[in-house]
């Protein structure tokens, strides 16, 4: 029997705009278990992205409980969300949100530091997943040395460097062409492959497949949750 990593129950996220109150999530309940290869998709306005933002501990609900991993998070302090969101999330952005002046390595390690690793331990499992993802030979270059879809590569390897138990990826292929993002995609499922629960934002129905769930926003509610495999 499967755990699960993520509980959500009766989840709101509310934001106010000038007299009125936008109610973007409306009740959301919501479990997700442990190795789950998850899509999450909707229109813009779904509230997707604000829900993607709660699973990430970036965003605290209005309203309802988050059980992530076993703690619940909705009840945590900014402080203590940090800590989570190093320890248990691997994030993988659109726009890679790479450090330009710093090689792919140090970039790989940074989350490393915040976790209060060595730099020894830092450098040695940064140059691991690195080699995982393909890249040992670029190791030294630069964001702007790199094509998109190397870049996004070295996103995808500072991801993984904490070993979290969850990686987030928000429009992972965004900005990368077809062939790019075929590639990115082949490079999720292998890590999904090696046990990691994976959860994706996508708008695209194509890099949704990848997934074996499919959950559809609409007007801040799921509409449909679909097994895909």
């Amino acid at each position: 029997m499967s755990q699960p990593i993520i509980e959500i129950k009766g989840i709101t996220r509310d934001f106010p705009l000038g007299e009125e109150v936008i109610h973007v999530l409306k009740g959301i309940d919501l479990t997700i278990n442990k190795g789950e290869y998850v899509a999450l998709m909707g229109p813009s306005g779904s509230g997707k992205s604000t829900l993607m933002n709660l699973l990430g501990c970036l965003d605290t609900p209005t309203s309802g409980s988050y059980n992530l991993n076993g703690q619940f998070v909705s009840e945590l302090h900014d402080d203590e969300l940090a800590e989570i969101r190093n320890k248990e999330i691997g994030f993988v952005f659109q726009t890679f949100n790479l450090m330009p002046r710093t090689t792919a390595l140090d970039n790989v390690a940074l989350p490393m530091v915040y976790a209060g690793k060595s730099k020894e331990e830092r450098n040695k499992r940064a140059t691991e997943v690195l080699t995982q993802v393909g890249l040992d030979d670029r190791m030294d270059h630069k964001p702007n040395q790199l094509s998109g879809g190397q870049r996004q590569r070295v996103a995808v390897a500072r991801a993984l460097v904490n070993n979290p138990a969850i990686i987030l990826a928000d429009e992972p292929t965004g900005n990368l062409d077809s062939k790019t993002s075929v590639e990115i995609m082949n490079l999720f499922d292998e890590i999904h492959a090696n046990g990691n629960t994976v959860i994706l934002v996508t708008h695209e129905e194509d890099i949704a497949e990848h997934a074996h769930r499919i959950i559809r926003l609409r007007d801040g509610m799921i509409e449909t949750d679909v097994k895909n495999k």
